[in-house]
């Protein structure tokens, strides 16, 4: 009979918004597999590398959580999901966490009950044209043809700008980001747009990137980041806090390099309880004392992640920007570890 009624109350949980979702980390500990989210591919942030394997700044945030949860980064499936399937494959525990350019907004936190991980990367909507369009202003794309991925935040930011500065568009409506870079090239649409650090990954896989230009308007606010399920806070805090260190490990210059002679322990409190040297903040997340210091070793600390994936010296090219740490001038800020 308590099965029975058990099973009634998933019924009703799910009806609710989504599969129960409490008990996560013993379901990934049990599986011994983190299944994360991903984009179909997008070079720089999560795309499969020549021999198959998953690599990028999306990617390391859940090999950072694996890392952590699981003791090895590599423990991960990574499930590809596209603008209209991301959110259902969430939903219904297909992935345990979302990793995959998806903004932080109210009706998807509130309405579609997720939790938010915090941001790992601040973006903006952009545009995309072939120089020989011969624009160098968004304002100038009246009567257009745009390339835009349905299910996204993109749509609804297209057609206010557009409005707003009284122009037309002729929408082209794609699925993945490879369609995308398909219809554009071939000339079904004169523009294409997302995210600012989408359209920089995207024309470097051109052959021809120098003959492409992203024009200067940033039309939105796309703070990015991964995302949990309503209903279990000591996933969400799991995953929060992974990414939390990453970017705490920057501001302290702890890396890759160093970590294992600062985890001896250092004049610093924070970084010692960050490091698990001091405190008991692993046992509060129902984790060990070492959880951090792996997830920091996984890929090293938030601006080695970036550096090697999407960095300046790496095909992408993304400037850090707004996604410096708060000391110089960015926007990136981890709450304190006490």
């Amino acid at each position: 009979m308590k099965k029975s009624v058990f099973l009634g109350t998933l019924s009703l949980a799910a009806l609710a918004g989504g599969i129960a979702a409490a008990g996560t980390l013993d379901d990934v500990k049990a599986r011994g597999m983190l299944n994360c989210g991903v984009s179909t591919g997008l070079a720089g942030f999560s795309a499969p590398d020549a021999n198959g394997v998953w690599q990028g700044f999306d990617v390391a945030v859940c090999r950072a959580i694996a890392a952590a949860v699981l003791g090895d980064p590599m423990k991960v499936n990574f499930v590809s999901t596209t603008g209209q399937t991301r959110f259902s494959a969430l939903a219904s525990g297909e992935i345990d966490i979302l990793a995959r350019n998806t903004t932080w907004t109210f009706s998807r936190d509130v309405d579609l009950k997720f939790t938010f991980s915090g941001v790992n990367f601040y973006d903006g909507q952009g545009f995309m044209v072939k120089k020989a369009l011969g624009v160098s202003s968004a304002k100038e794309l009246d009567g257009s043809t745009v390339c835009i991925q349905t299910g996204t935040t993109t749509e609804l930011n297209l057609a206010d700008y557009f409005k707003s500065n009284n122009m037309t568009y002729e929408p082209v409506p794609i699925e993945t980001n490879a369609e995308a870079q398909q219809q554009y090239l071939a000339g079904a649409c004169d523009v294409y747009t997302t995210d600012a650090s989408g359209l920089a990954a995207t024309r470097a896989t051109f052959a021809d990137p120098e003959n492409h230009i992203v024009l200067p308007e940033i039309i939105s606010k796309e703070p990015l980041g991964p995302l949990v399920r309503h209903g279990d806070d000591q996933w969400a805090d799991i995953a929060m806090w992974t990414l939390n260190a990453l970017i705490a490990a920057e501001e302290f210059g702890i890396t890759s390099a160093n970590i294992d002679e600062l985890a001896k322990g250092t004049q610093n409190p924070e970084v010692n309880r960050l490091l698990g040297t001091e405190g008991e903040l692993g046992a509060m997340l129902g984790l060990d004392k070492d959880w951090a210091m792996r997830a920091i070793k996984a890929g090293g600390n938030y601006g080695e992640i970036f550096a090697a994936t999407i960095g300046e010296s790496t095909p992408i090219g993304i400037a850090r920007g707004l996604n410096a740490q708060w000391t110089q001038g960015g926007l990136l800020y981890s709450p304190p570890f006490r």
